[in-house]
């Protein structure tokens, strides 16, 4: 699984782009910024406004060329030469938190979600029911980046994000960590609402347009649906989420131990 010694600054931070976002991080007494890095090409009150309102946060500023900024932020046009670090409290690797003397008992996994209003809500949705982990892979899913920030009302910065390469990697690692692995399917035949879960269960929710891959199907314990007596055909995956994560609530308040033991029934 890697040395863990050494982590990565992806696994640490969210980092957030151009002069409004940085700003307003800036000035959140609730965010920690590590630090600030502004392109050497911003100048003028631009750049005044930034070192002020950094300086004012105590946060450090470096320069940096506007080429390599816009390589940090891993966008080519809305940086406007200047990102943000900020540290997530709660995002580390998923090997980090597969090796906790108790690993996450319920977590999803995200395969293929590229739209980031959607990740923005799932990790606003997983946060608010409680879960101990949001599985976002750096490949095939959607960079977390102000928009996601946006769409997650900004919960998205302390949010239980757990970092790994892909989906696949996600569902060996889970698989040998003793994890059932249950996949959202409109054609299942077990509801979510009545599925025997384990100790350990992991929920793989797909990407808009193709689902679940077959990459991480192949290591599916188990396929589920969402009971739509209705005539839809399918739910947006974020509302998808937002059933399944409630579910989750529900079964933990039913069995009144379900958090302690693991059980989640």
């Amino acid at each position: 699984m890697g040395d863990d010694s050494v982590i990565s600054p992806k696994d640490r931070f969210l980092t957030v782009y151009g002069r409004k976002p940085v700003l307003e991080a800036l000035d959140d007494a609730a965010l920690e910024v590590d630090k600030v890095i502004l392109a050497d090409t911003v100048r003028g009150p631009n750049a005044a406004e930034i070192q002020r309102a950094a300086k004012a946060a105590g946060v450090p500023v470096q320069r940096a060329s506007a080429h390599r900024v816009k390589v940090l932020a891993g966008n080519g046009k809305q940086d406007q030469g200047v990102l943000a670090d900020v540290v997530a409290p709660r995002m580390r690797s998923l090997h980090a938190a597969l090796s906790e003397g108790r690993p996450p008992s319920r977590v999803l996994l995200l395969d293929g979600i590229t739209t980031p209003a959607n990740v923005g809500m799932i990790l606003r949705t997983a946060t608010a029911a409680g879960l101990e982990g949001v599985i976002v892979p750096r490949r095939g899913v959607a960079a977390l980046d102000p928009m996601v920030v946006k769409a997650s009302a900004g919960v998205a910065f302390r949010a239980p994000v757990l970092r790994c390469g892909s989906a696949r990697e996600a569902a060996e690692m889970l698989t040998e960590a003793g994890y059932g692995i249950y996949a959202l399917g409109a054609s299942a035949r077990d509801s979510v609402f009545d599925v025997e879960l384990p100790q350990r269960a992991a929920f793989v929710l797909g990407g808009e347009t193709n689902g679940v891959g077959a990459e991480v199907g192949e290591l599916v314990t188990e396929w589920v649906s969402i009971p739509m007596p209705g005539e839809v055909e399918s739910l947006n995956v974020s509302a998808a989420a937002a059933v399944l994560s409630f579910e989750l609530v529900r079964r933990a308040r039913a069995s009144g131990t379900a958090r302690a033991s693991g059980t989640g029934r």
